[in-house]
């Protein structure tokens, strides 16, 4: 049997999928129209095949290969190979050690004190930014600023101030020093990615893309500076703890490019990962204040008077668990994954070629509504254990799949929900008025003109 999907374009899908607001949105909308086994041209990476059925999806849960093509522009990341893409008898050693570095609760609690105090600091800049706009409210001077109602509130940009955030806490954490300038390295990210991202979903003129190209060329300087400086300082310490990274990769005898190259790539995944997945939440509980006030209460009951959780804290605080995951299910940060068949599959009635790019669109997973009842409603209640219960396993997969899925997610839920739990106990977060929240792909799923809001102390 065919697998259904639009006709083929002499543009090889690059106008259908611009048109659609990009590959994200384009996944969607590709399902909803044709089911849910979807063939369609992919810029970049030929013909490919999409699964939105979480059992469907089963019969790639066990592949560990990834198409070369698309994920080409991490290249310039990787001095030794790019990572993303290695064969799966060199991967699965590889993994391994990542998951020996990152996935372990003992290094989580040791580190937990050291994530606090970076959350605490980025809570004590928006408390001082808050308290100054309540005394100028309270002075009457609001109404000389623009607003209508008379009142004037803190606004911070939660996407910048958080990936910030999540690049400190990485950089503590698993490279095992403390990164200088986290928002110029945040910039050189989006420089290099930006520049060959735009090979693959625009077509750019000549100059646009040399100046692009340029810039991605002095970001990646800045960044493999970065990362030489974040080594060097823990050779010169002469630590070998394999809970940190470059400790595990020491000590497993790993070459110094590849040692760089998995700095860069982990520095990149865990940067964006749970600062986004934290801005889409209090996004949306910004939007439901009636979900919001019920983690506030769960904390005040769980914390009492503290600021903050310690590690046996973090397992009590069910709500909050249930309010992320509801998140990621929304907003997944990662909203698309894929694989390539090195042999014939078979995916329901569908044989899919060997040699397919075979997509795995998170988002669209996540909103089928055959799994999700009104799946665009945001409802934390979805993730209890009853509910939970009933669903396929791979009805839910913010962090991928499989072989390949993210050796640090445990870690990125430990540094989100302690995130999330200061943040709460703290303040209250409103939509910005007239400002729109809208996603878009950036590597992640992204705001596009960050997420604004509005705090206010808790009192």
């Amino acid at each position: 049997m065919n697998i259904p999907g639009p006709e083929a374009r002499a543009d090889g899908g690059a106008g259908a999928l611009a048109a659609a607001g990009g590959l994200h949105t384009y996944q969607l909308q590709l399902h909803a129209d044709y089911g849910p086994v979807v063939r369609f041209q992919l810029p970049g990476a030929g013909e490919a095949v999409s699964i939105a059925d979480p059992v469907l999806l089963e019969a790639a849960a066990g592949i560990d290969r990834r198409p070369e093509r698309l994920f080409a522009f991490l290249d310039p990341l990787c001095e030794a190979g790019n990572l993303q893409v290695m064969p799966a008898e060199e991967h699965g050693p590889w993994r391994q050690l990542l998951l020996s570095a990152l996935a372990g609760r003992p290094s989580h609690e040791r580190h937990l004190a050291r994530f606090t105090e970076l959350v605490t600091g980025l809570a004590d800049r928006w408390a001082e930014q808050a308290e100054g706009a309540e005394e100028a409210e309270q002075a009457g001077e609001a109404a000389q600023l623009g607003r209508p109602d008379g009142a004037q509130r803190a606004s911070v940009a939660l996407q910048e101030d958080l990936t910030a955030l999540s690049l400190r806490m990485i950089g503590g954490y698993a490279l095992g020093g403390e990164v200088a300038d986290p928002d110029g390295v945040v910039a050189a990210f989006e420089d290099v990615l930006t520049a060959h991202l735009g090979r693959l979903y625009d077509a750019p003129s000549a100059d646009l893309q040399a100046a692009r190209e340029e810039r991605a060329d002095a970001a990646l300087t800045q960044l493999r500076a970065t990362v030489d400086e974040l080594v060097g300082a823990h050779r010169s310490g002469g630590r070998t703890d394999r809970s940190d990274l470059i400790g595990a990769l020491v000590a497993a005898g790993e070459r110094p490019a590849r040692i760089r190259d998995t700095v860069m790539v982990t520095m990149l995944a865990a940067h964006h990962t749970t600062g986004v997945a934290v801005s889409w939440t209090l996004h949306l509980l910004g939007q439901h204040p009636e979900v919001a006030e019920r983690v506030a209460d769960e904390l005040d009951q769980v914390l009492g008077t503290r600021a903050a959780p310690d590690y046996a804290d973090l397992r009590r605080l069910r709500y909050l668990d249930m309010t992320l995951k509801e998140a990621m299910r929304l907003y997944p940060p990662g909203p698309y994954g894929a694989r390539e068949t090195s042999e014939a599959l078979v995916v329901g009635d569908y044989e899919v070629p060997a040699g397919t790019t075979v997509f795995c669109p998170f988002w669209a997973v996540h909103m089928n509504p055959d799994y999700w009842p009104e799946p665009e409603r945001f409802r934390p209640e979805r993730f209890t254990p009853e509910e939970a219960a009933g669903r396929p396993r791979l009805a839910y997969i913010p962090f991928g799949f499989g072989p390949r899925s993210c050796e640090g997610a445990t870690l990125a839920t430990v540094e989100a929900e302690l995130t999330l739990a200061v943040l709460l106990k703290r303040f209250r977060f409103r939509p910005v008025p007239g400002h729109e929240v809208t996603p878009i792909e950036r590597f992640v799923l992204w705001a596009a003109d960050d997420i604004h809001m509005t705090v206010s102390l808790r009192g």
